[in-house]
């Protein structure tokens, strides 16, 4: 595939197939829904207790890729600018994703709202994107959380093969977090290392940048999970972090990754672990379809992707 658009076909097959169990936070619950099953992906029952979408569509973090992505088929000129005219377009007031913000407020005390919530919900970095947008700010990332929307937005940008330099400022649009930037550039480093050929991109990431400064947190937090490795993902899901945040959701896309040899093993895996297991899939699913290449992800998974025509298309 040009561009090498089959890593972004394998974080979005990853999300969907994670999506009906979005946000399971209890464990033990999340245990009861997949209980006899040996592959729990695309589940036809939604069970993320925050929203409800059909099965085979994607989260709001591979949608903001799905985004971009339709900004790069529509051409390569200003890109930024019309990268956030179609933002506003697909999360903005008018979409549903707005629609269902709204709903949020009205339902705030509700602990269960997946018989509410009908269609996808907008995340704290696009809410705050919109209108930093609308309000014709400079920067327009935004602030208030550290999440990976910044990576998922560069995702398709960073395949098509532009530069490091470019891809911060893309990130930015999404995320103005310096958390949030160190982790996604992380993230494509490793990617970019498997893309290149290495056999093991973590450990030739901690070898060429055990040095930089930038990335010592993420060289720390790499050796602190290669410690718990023996130890059980969704036990050290837990501790590591379950929800969306950076250097969390990182870590446990790392213990994910070196526990897994191959791509299903690691969305299962992931799957399995409950919490934002989208924002970590986004992740793991790029990292191996770019070291194993397009075959490694299930092509019966790949049929049950709603938006996978469209990147098989660009072919």
């Amino acid at each position: 595939m040009i561009n090498n658009l089959h890593v972004f076909l394998g974080a979005t097959v990853a999300d969907a197939a994670a999506r009906p169990l979005h946000w399971v936070y209890n464990q033990k619950k999340l245990l009861t829904y997949i209980k006899g099953k040996k592959d729990f992906t695309f589940l036809k029952n939604n069970k993320s207790p925050f929203y409800n979408i059909k099965t085979g569509k994607v989260s709001g973090y591979n949608d903001v890729g799905q985004v971009m992505f339709k900004t790069l088929v529509e051409g390569h000129e200003n890109i930024e600018e019309r990268f956030k005219k179609n933002i506003t377009k697909n999360f903005g007031p008018g979409s549903i994703y707005w629609k269902n913000l709204n709903l949020r407020a009205k339902y705030r005390k509700v602990k269960d709202w997946r018989g509410i919530i009908k269609g996808p919900w907008i995340h704290q970095n696009i809410i705050e994107t919109v209108k930093n947008i609308e309000a014709k700010k400079k920067l327009t990332g935004g602030a208030k959380v550290n999440e990976s929307d910044g990576y998922c937005a560069a995702l398709p940008y960073f395949l098509y093969g532009y530069n490091f330099t470019s891809l911060k400022k893309i990130i930015s649009t999404v995320t103005v977090s310096k958390i949030s930037l160190k982790y996604a550039l992380a993230k494509f480093h490793l990617i970019d290392l498997a893309l290149k050929g290495a056999k093991d991109p973590i450990n030739e990431f901690e070898k060429k940048f055990k040095k930089n400064s930038y990335f010592k947190s993420v060289i720390e937090d790499i050796k602190k999970v290669k410690k718990l490795k023996s130890k059980p993902h969704p036990i050290v899901v837990k501790k590591l972090g379950m929800a969306c945040s950076y250097p969390g959701t990182f870590n446990s896309s790392i213990h994910s990754i070196i526990n897994s040899s191959n791509y299903k093993g690691a969305i299962l895996r992931t799957i399995k672990a409950g919490g934002c297991n989208c924002s970590r899939v986004n992740f793991i699913g790029a990292y191996f379809a770019a070291l194993k290449g397009v075959n490694s992800i299930p092509k019966s998974w790949i049929r049950k992707t709603a938006p996978a025509k469209k990147i098989l298309k660009q072919q």
